[in-house]
C-alpha cells in the first residue's frame, strides 16, 4: 500500500465570503460552514470561532479534534463513518496542516471532556493550543444524556468531521506544498538488506471498553468492542480509518486528529529500511472482565510470533482498569520472545506517591510515561471562555469537580480554575508527542 500525504500549511485563517485557501490562508464561508454542520437536525445552536496559539481564550468543554482534509477521487475522509466503506491508506489525501477543528460544548460537557487554553501558561499542556482551529461551538436537542457523566456526543463528534470534510474540499484542486509518501512492501517481498533488520511492530490498545454502542473508538465504522486484534497496515490508521470515541478521561484521549497523525507511527516509518524493519500496526483492545483481556493478549502475542517480531511497541488509551490490559499484553510479548517498550500515561495521586499502574509485572521493565493524571492545575482566569467554564466543576469532567473540602469548587468566582491533568484536552499525549520531560531527584 502506498500513501500519500499531500500538505497544506496553514498560516491564517479567517472567514469571507467563499471557502479557499490561498498562500498558506484558509478563508472560510461561515454560513456556507454552518449548513454543514445543521445537516444533523439534533444540532440546535452552533457558531464558528476560530483561535490561534497566544490568544488568550480558555475553551471547555472540548470534545474532539480533527485535521480537514480531502480524498482525491472521492469517498470519504472517514471511511463506513462519513460514508461509504472503502479501504483507507492507498492513494492520495491532502491535508491542511497545523490546524484542526475543534468540537466544543456550548453548555454541556462530561467526563471524557476537556480543557484547552490557547495562551498563558495553561497552554504549554495541551498539542493542540499550538494550533490555528476553527471551533465549532454548538449544543444539540440530545436532552437524553445532558446531563449524564458520560455522554456520546454523537451530533458534536459528527458534525465536527462533516466540517473538517468540508474545509478539506478548499484545497481539492491545488497542488501541494509538499508530499509524505507512506509505502510498506508486502512482508514476504522485501529486500534482504531489510528483512535482515530487527522486526518493528506497534501494538495499539484504542479505548473499547464500553458495552453499549456509540462510546467506543471505531475501526472503519465497527465499534471496537465488538473487535479481536488484527493486523493493520499503519496506512489505514493515518488515513482515516480510525476514529476516536467518546469514553475516556480526556488527557488520556486519542483524538481522531491523533489518529491521522499518530507520531509513533510516522518516526517508525522514519527508521524503517535504516534500522528497523516495521512490520506494522497490531490493533488490539481493551476489554473488562479478565478472560477477554488475556484472551487478547495471546491473539497479540500469537499473531506478533508468527509475523516473526523481534521488538515492540505497545501503547494504551487510558489508564486504570485498562492498565491490565496493557501490562498484560506486555507480559506475553515478553514470554514470545518479543522485546517490548510500554508507552502510557499513570495515576500517581496528586501527591505522586501511589502505585502508577493499577497492575505491574517484573517483565515490564521497560515503560515511558508521559505523565501524572491527576496532577493539580491551578491556572489563572482568562480573558475569554468559548463553550461554558462551569462545565468544568459541573459536569463531571474527569479533572474538575463541583466541590473539595480542602481545594473547594474547581471554578473560582473570579474566573481562575484548579484542576487534575485529567481533564486537559488529550494533554498526555500518549500518541507520541509530548512535551513533557523525567526529572531525576
Amino acid at each position: 500500500m502506498k500513501l500519500e500525504l499531500g500538505n497544506f500549511y496553514v498560516k491564517d485563517i479567517e472567514f469571507g465570503d467563499n471557502t479557499t485557501y490561498d498562500d498558506g490562508v484558509l478563508t472560510i464561508n461561515k454560513e456556507e460552514a454552518l449548513e454543514v454542520v445543521f445537516k444533523d437536525k439534533h444540532i440546535t445552536e452552533a457558531d464558528l470561532r476560530i483561535v490561534k496559539p497566544g490568544d488568550m481564550v480558555r475553551l471547555v468543554p472540548v470534545k474532539e479534534a480533527i485535521e480537514p482534509r480531502f480524498r482525491v477521487g472521492g469517498g470519504p475522509v472517514f471511511p463506513g463513518v462519513t460514508g461509504k466503506l472503502e479501504q483507507a491508506g492507498n492513494g492520495e489525501t491532502r491535508c491542511l496542516k497545523d490546524m484542526s477543528v475543534l468540537v466544543v460544548g456550548k453548555h454541556w460537557g462530561g467526563f471524557q471532556d476537556g480543557l484547552i487554553d490557547m495562551g498563558g501558561e495553561g497552554a504549554k499542556y495541551t498539542y493542540f493550543s499550538s494550533l490555528k482551529n476553527v471551533v465549532l461551538v454548538a449544543d444539540t436537542d440530545e436532552e437524553f444524556e445532558k446531563r449524564e457523566q458520560q455522554k456520546k456526543n454523537h451530533a458534536l463528534r459528527w458534525a465536527g468531521m462533516r466540517l473538517a470534510e468540508y474545509l478539506g474540499e478548499a484545497v481539492k484542486d491545488l497542488e501541494p506544498e509538499d508530499k509524505d509518501t507512506y509505502e510498506l512492501e508486502p512482508l514476504t517481498k522485501r529486500s534482504e538488506d531489510v528483512s535482515d533488520l530487527p522486526n518493528v511492530a506497534i501494538v495499539m490498545q484504542p479505548q473499547s471498553q464500553m458495552e453499549e454502542k456509540g462510546y467506543n473508538d471505531l475501526n472503519y465504522g465497527w465499534d471496537t468492542n465488538r473487535m479481536l486484534p488484527t493486523l493493520m497496515h499503519p496506512n489505514e490508521i493515518l488515513d482515516g480509518a480510525m476514529i476516536s470515541g467518546s469514553f475516556m478521561p480526556c488527557s488520556s484521549k486519542w483524538a481522531t486528529y491523533d489518529f491521522q497523525n499518530f507520531p509513533l507511527i510516522t518516526r517508525l516509518y522514519e527508521e524503517h529500511g535504516k534500522t528497523i524493519n516495521f512490520v506494522g500496526v497490531i490493533m488490539s483492545n481493551l476489554n473488562v472482565a479478565l478472560e477477554q483481556k488475556e484472551r487478547s493478549a495471546l491473539f497479540v502475542a500469537q499473531m506478533a510470533k508468527s509475523l516473526g517480531v523481534d521488538a515492540a511497541i505497545v501503547t494504551e488509551e487510558g489508564y486504570g482498569n485498562p492498565d491490565a490490559d496493557y501490562i498484560g499484553c506486555i507480559v506475553a510479548l515478553e514470554d514470545a520472545g518479543v522485546k517490548t517498550v510500554g508507552v502510557s500515561n499513570e495515576a500517581t495521586g496528586r501527591d505522586g506517591g501511589s502505585q502508577p499502574l493499577v497492575t505491574l509485572d517484573p517483565k515490564a521493565d521497560a515503560l515511558v510515561s508521559t505523565g501524572n493524571v491527576s496532577e493539580l492545575i491551578k491556572l489563572p482566569p482568562m480573558d475569554e471562555v468559548i463553550g461554558e467554564l462551569e462545565a468544568l466543576a459541573r459536569d463531571g469532567l474527569s479533572g474538575g469537580w463541583e466541590d473539595d473540602e480542602v481545594l473547594g469548587s474547581s471554578v473560582k468566582e473570579d474566573g481562575s480554575i484548579i484542576m487534575e491533568n485529567n481533564a486537559m484536552f488529550c494533554g498526555d499525549q500518549i500518541a507520541g508527542w509530548s512535551p513533557k520531560t523525567m526529572k531525576e531527584y
